[in-house]
């Protein structure tokens, strides 16, 4: 199936979880994996893969096949990504328990951590879950990357996700707005000092 036309059957069917209505563009993906390195000592955690938009570019920097593990919510997508990249760790799994989720995988330390997941859309409790799972890497020293569509940036629950991560990691490096993309959306970034 189409990535595209996938992504857009997998929004209809539940809009609260995918997000979005399109998968991101090449000119964002490359935006989120800039200075991304990964190791099989400091892997990538690719939290919402949905169709692998972000992974191709993704693989294309990592050291070893276990320097990657994917998390993604939906089981068809997952079934698909594990088709297209059978060599990454791709699992099917809540972000409410990804720590234990990665602790289960027996891969090295997370280092990066790209999210895809849709704050804006997420229910409160959700996402307030989702940032303690997330603080939990970012205590032992981690990069969190994430982006916000530009129409969705004062959203309420966008500017609760930046104060949370402000606070205990301090001002993120956002970038310029990535205008080839469906919506234009920019990257956030924070690193543990």
């Amino acid at each position: 199936m189409n990535e595209n036309i996938q992504f857009l059957h997998a929004f209809l069917k539940n809009p609260l979880k995918v997000g979005a209505i399109a998968p991101s563009s090449p000119e964002l993906a490359q935006k989120m994996v800039e200075d991304i390195y990964p190791r099989r000592d400091s892997i990538v955690l690719e939290l919402g893969v949905g169709t692998g938009a972000i992974t191709k570019f993704i693989q294309e920097r990592i050291e070893t096949d276990d320097s990657y593990l994917g998390l993604e919510l939906d089981k068809n997508m997952v079934r698909n990504l594990r088709l297209n990249f059978p060599d990454l760790k791709i699992i099917r799994g809540n972000a409410c328990e990804v720590h234990s989720l990665h602790a289960k995988t027996g891969l090295g330390k997370v280092g990066f951590i790209i999210s895809c997941l849709p704050f804006v859309s997420i229910p409160n409790e959700i996402g307030e879950k989702i940032l303690l799972e997330i603080d939990k890497f970012m205590e032992q020293g981690c990069v969190f990357r994430t982006f916000q569509y530009a129409h969705g940036f004062y959203f309420p629950s966008a500017i609760k996700l930046r104060e949370h991560m402000r606070e205990k990691y301090g001002k993120s490096k956002k970038s310029q707005i990535v205008m080839k993309n469906v919506p234009p959306a920019y990257t956030l970034t924070w690193q543990t000092k």
